[in-house]
């Protein structure tokens, strides 16, 4: 087995980061490195911020040299243009001519999806708060090596506004459930091999309780997905007998399926 040479794409802006460690709760980066050595301890991973970084140049002068890229989540949403969003648009294009595999999730799936020409809007069936129920994987997606040794319907951690509401060009759509008729993807974009997931299955149900937590006041007062705070108490109990109960290699299972698509080639 080789050693894997990774990139890890940050989506966050850095003041929500900052927010999150003062609060206790890892960054999206943090939660992919402790997943991923779940499987591996021999990864080189590198890390880049496009928002907070002047200059792709760092990266694009040896970007050739990365095995993989997973593109992790993000706060942002997609349609509001300001210029962190554009650049990371912008890396992501870069990325396609340049990285053969790629692993984009929640938000790196909806950053993906827009610079490959399909589009992205805020949901109409509601919002996944922590966790996405009865996730079902499709004809497609029982053949797609994502899926090896995956339960045909599961629940997963998430945390999403939005949705991919019109595929890329020849993309194939893996999976589904209530809230988002497109939950995974693959598709294949200039130099790229790009599976995209809208779920998270790198982070685990214990942080999702803390960052119900921590967007308390947004989801009452701005988002409207709760009437109180007892109305979110009573969901984070329902996220938490699904943690007594889910497995954590099978919550991670794409990840280990993903880890063995890019060490095979």
């Amino acid at each position: 087995m080789k050693n894997l040479n990774l990139l890890i794409v940050e989506g966050n802006l850095q003041k929500e980061n900052e927010n999150f460690k003062k609060s206790g709760i890892q960054t999206h980066t943090e939660s992919l490195k402790d997943s991923l050595s779940y499987y591996r301890n021999d990864l080189n991973i590198d890390v880049f911020n496009p928002c907070s970084e002047q200059s792709f140049n760092r990266v694009i002068s040896k970007i050739k040299k990365y095995d993989g890229l997973i593109w992790g989540g993000s706060s942002l949403n997609i349609y509001n243009d300001c210029i962190e969003i554009r650049r990371q648009i912008s890396f992501m294009k870069e990325c396609f001519k340049n990285i053969k595999k790629i692993l984009a999730i929640c938000w790196g799936m909806q950053v993906a999806v827009t610079a490959a020409g399909g589009e992205v809007k805020q949901s109409t069936n509601g919002a996944h708060i922590g966790i996405a129920k009865d996730i079902e994987i499709n004809e497609n997606g029982l053949k797609h090596p994502l899926y090896l040794l995956k339960d045909k319907k599961f629940n997963s951690p998430a945390f999403n506004f939005d949705e991919v509401v019109t595929l890329p060009t020849g993309a194939t759509h893996l999976a589904s459930n209530k809230v988002n008729e497109i939950q995974s993807i693959e598709f294949k974009f200039e130099e790229s091999s790009i599976w995209g997931l809208q779920y998270h299955p790198e982070i685990t149900y214990d942080k999702m309780i803390r960052l119900i937590k921590f967007r308390k006041e947004r989801l009452i007062n701005i988002r409207k997905c709760f009437n109180s705070e007892e109305e979110i108490e009573n969901h984070i109990n329902i996220i938490q007998k699904e943690n007594k109960i889910s497995k954590k290699n099978l919550r991670m299972q794409e990840l280990k399926n993903w880890l063995n698509f890019i060490n095979a080639n």
